[in-house]
């Protein structure tokens, strides 16, 4: 694995593969009854959030404290950007408190990759989300969750080495929603690919990309590609699919024009209780959050299905482990073998 983590695309199936089986080990510490391990103690680990998040920060400085890193949290409506300070100056100023590791998030595409070619050698930039572009932990802790839920782990003690090879093949996902617009979207898009899944793009053709195929074609694999179809109609593939992948349905999408009213999308991309009744007896439903009951997913949809069918509270959970995998990694012993520093 190279210094940083700016797309899934750079990790290629088996980076993938090796993340998601390095992931098992760290789900088991978290069920221990203290979940913290020594692996990154002495390391730094600054996440910078130059826009809000919820899930992604407490996720990656949950994941640092567990591996007993220190933890440097920035906030940009506090910072010196509020008083005119560039964000290389900003940027600088946190790596020169001796950071290894930083989480950026901005809501401009390219701003991670830009501070990687920054960074001082030995500094790691990890993408927590840029803009459109891509989020590469997302997109992680969405496939392990899918490829747990389809080949649990056997009860009784872990393991010593992956029991499976991560794999989503023969899996059919739609990804439902505003597909041009979501970063998530991208990144689940690179991973269910890359571990064999068939996916289906669902939108309004204002929300899908303008130039269709070419937009797969033109940053997918060409074997990944050919698992991609897109679709602006739910309801023709709705009981085919395996996993159905929720969106956020962000309302300045309806104030710029690029769809219609929220009754409208509702009854075309919303998991409305009918269209629940039509799902395959075992499909699961997926949402990275946050999530608009009574739009996107029916509020008595997601309270009849919850226990076994929608794993949001699963992809949370994941994603402290996923994160500890990918820090561990960048940061660690990443040449050592998964069981290895852990205890």
């Amino acid at each position: 694995m190279s210094g940083h983590l700016l797309t899934l695309g750079e990790l290629g199936t088996r980076g993938i593969s090796e993340l998601l089986a390095l992931t098992d080990r760290f789900v088991e510490v978290g069920q221990r009854p203290i979940p913290r391990v020594p692996a990154l103690r002495g390391r730094t680990v600054a996440t910078l959030f130059f826009e809000d998040s919820t899930r992604t920060r407490l996720a990656f400085e949950t994941a640092a404290k567990r591996l007993s890193a220190d933890v440097i949290t920035f906030a940009a409506g506090s910072s010196s950007l509020s008083k005119g300070e560039s964000l290389r100056d900003t940027f600088e100023t946190v790596q020169a408190m001796g950071i290894d590791a930083a989480v950026v998030r901005h809501h401009s595409a390219g701003v991670p990759a830009q501070i990687a070619r920054w960074a001082d050698d030995g500094v790691s930039i990890l993408n927590g989300g840029d803009g459109w572009h891509a989020h590469p932990t997302q997109g992680l802790q969405d496939a392990y969750t899918l490829w747990r839920h389809f080949c649990p782990v056997p009860d009784g003690p872990p393991a010593s080495e992956p029991l499976d090879a991560p794999s989503l093949s023969g899996r059919r996902i739609g990804i439902v929603g505003d597909i041009v617009h979501s970063r998530v979207a991208r990144s689940d898009i690179e991973a269910y690919t890359a571990l064999g899944a068939s996916v289906t793009l669902i939108a309004p053709p204002t929300l899908l990309p303008a130039c269709g195929r070419e937009w797969i074609d033109g940053w997918l694999e060409p074997d990944a590609a050919k698992r991609v179809e897109i679709t602006d109609s739910f309801d023709d593939v709705l009981g085919e699919l395996d996993v159905v992948g929720l969106l956020r349905c962000q309302r300045e999408r309806m104030v710029n024009g690029l769809i219609g009213s929220v009754p409208e999308y509702v009854a075309r991309y919303g998991l409305t209780a009918q269209r629940a009744q039509r799902l395959h007896p075992d499909a699961v439903i997926t949402h990275p959050g946050p999530m608009n009951r009574g739009i996107e997913i029916a509020g008595a949809v997601f309270e009849d299905l919850a226990d076994a069918r929608v794993l949001v509270t699963q992809q949370v959970s994941h994603g402290i482990a996923t994160r500890m995998a990918v820090l561990f990694r960048l940061i660690g012993s990443g040449a050592a073998l998964p069981g290895d520093g852990l205890a």
